[in-house]
């Protein structure tokens, strides 16, 4: 009998558990820790955020469903890792300490023989001075919790507005480092077209600010797609969206400081700058958690496992950006000291960025870190899964291999809600990371595979997206025949 033990139930975690249970014998045992209590399908945050969902709507209770499909769960949080167990537990383990209950503060040795880290990030507000949730009047949806209260200020400020109060709203990155581009612009759209639901666009002045060097860069050093019977650059497609409805826009801006409705930020040609505002919604930057790792005499042993986020099986030699290759990236996400550990999603260490490293005059990094949510997460999750299941199956190699430098990616930008007034950026993109060596006319990306639409059918595409994957995550009937 083995056992498996997932730290995490967001999508990378939640997939892998549920993909295990269905292929393994009962004999084997599944056991997820996570700190919460909920299930949430992140990507409907921004419609949370808008008041167009609830919290209800996009999340549901993690220890029901866990029981009635036989999957362990403990409501906890990991504090450190120990690889080789110690002089008292010779198997290994990972110390947990429980966050709820009664058993609120115990902590307990959870020992394994696989185990998969889909920790996540955290979400890293103390990198920027005065970036706190609900706080300086900015706010954020990374949470359902932070949407509904980013929905309840915002939903405040639309009433000011329709009294005759003109507004100043600011939508984008918090930080010179972060990631998640693309939440905040759907957002940023999202929040455009309920303006104008609300007859108040007249009354708001919409800015974007991100660290992107140039817009449409989203971390993955922008797109060369195709659209309809032409050829466009991502900056072109989302310069053209911002436009049309009037948002404007600052790159290159690493933000440093927030104050009572003030943004101070830095861009890369060193100046130093400050944005007004009454409402913004700021993505923050994601580091690593900082967990700590031991050998079995207690000797810290953290930098086999973790460099910020967990080593996995990617080439981390450091190198100048001329020399990156589709190739650093990992394909098992094993790691490489223990091969019976495994990290995907955002869990895993990137070996470098996507976009091309930039910093200020002032040499302050102002450049997103690479995204590995969404599709990417669910996709590795369900790799790590196979691969586990194989080696329990007496199988020695992982066959199971998926780089994010040979992975597509769709994903479906929201740009308004409504069943008829609704609209989604419909992108696809083929590799994730491009790869200069095969594509290198078409900027790392194959044409024909890496394309843009917009229209009320990406709306409904999404919106149908959003109850197919609740649907899977519940684990109803024939579930896994939706796609990762």
């Amino acid at each position: 009998m083995s056992k498996i033990v997932i730290l995490g139930a967001g999508i990378s975690g939640h997939v892998a558990a549920a993909h295990l249970r269905r292929k393994l014998a009962k004999e084997h045992e599944v056991v997820v820790v996570s700190p919460n209590s909920n299930y949430q399908w992140i990507p409907s945050n921004i419609w949370v955020g808008i008041g167009r969902m609830t919290s209800k709507q996009i999340l549901f209770p993690l220890e029901p469903l866990y029981k009635k499909k036989d999957i362990g769960y403990k409501q906890a949080k990991v504090t450190t890792f120990h690889p080789e167990g110690d002089t008292e537990t010779l198997a290994p383990f990972v110390n947990v300490e429980y966050v709820v209950g009664e058993q609120k503060g115990k902590t307990e040795k959870v020992t394994y023989d696989y185990l998969i880290n889909a920790t996540g990030p955290k979400l890293a507000f103390d990198m920027t001075e005065g970036l706190n949730p609900g706080t300086n009047k900015a706010y954020s949806v990374c949470t359902y919790g932070h949407a509904e209260h980013a929905w309840g200020a915002l939903e405040e400020l639309i009433k000011q507005m329709k009294r005759g109060k003109k507004a100043k709203i600011l939508i984008g990155t918090g930080h010179g480092k972060s990631t998640c581009q693309g939440a905040a612009f759907e957002y940023i759209l999202n929040v455009e077209q309920e303006l104008r639901r609300h007859k108040v666009r007249n009354m708001a002045e919409l800015t974007w600010i991100a660290n992107e060097p140039q817009l449409g860069d989203f971390g993955m050093d922008g797109m060369l797609l195709s659209y309809g019977n032409n050829i466009m650059k991502s900056s072109e497609m989302v310069e053209m969206v911002f436009e049309d409805r009037d948002i404007k826009w600052i790159i290159g801006a690493g933000v440093n400081k927030i104050e009572d409705g003030v943004a101070h930020y830095e861009t890369l040609d060193g100046d130093y700058h400050s944005v007004t505002y009454d409402f913004a919604m700021l993505i923050p930057a994601f580091s690593g958690h900082g967990f700590k790792a031991f050998d079995k005499n207690n000797q810290d042993i953290t930098e086999k496992l973790f460099k910020g986020f967990m080593i996995v099986d990617a080439d981390y030699t450091p190198k100048p950006y001329e020399e990156w290759s589709v190739q650093d990236w990992p394909e098992t996400y094993q790691n490489p000291s223990y091969p019976n550990i495994f990290a995907p999603g955002i869990a895993f260490a990137p070996p470098h960025a996507i976009s091309k490293p930039r910093v200020s005059k002032n040499g302050t990094p102002i450049s997103p870190a690479p995204p590995r949510t969404g599709m990417p997460s669910g996709i590795t999750a369900k790799l790590v899964a196979d691969n586990i299941i194989h080696t329990i199956k007496g199988k020695k190699e992982l066959h199971h291999k998926g780089s994010m430098g040979n992975m597509g990616a769709a994903c479906i930008a929201s740009a308004g809600y409504g069943m008829t007034k609704g609209s989604g950026i419909s992108i696809t993109t083929f590799p994730i990371v491009p790869d200069f060596k095969k594509y290198p006319d078409t900027h790392g990306r194959k044409l024909g595979k890496t394309f843009g639409e917009i229209g009320l059918a990406g709306h409904w595409l999404k919106l149908a997206l959003h109850y197919a994957f609740m649907y899977k995550a519940k684990m109803k009937p024939f579930w896994w025949l939706i796609p990762e």
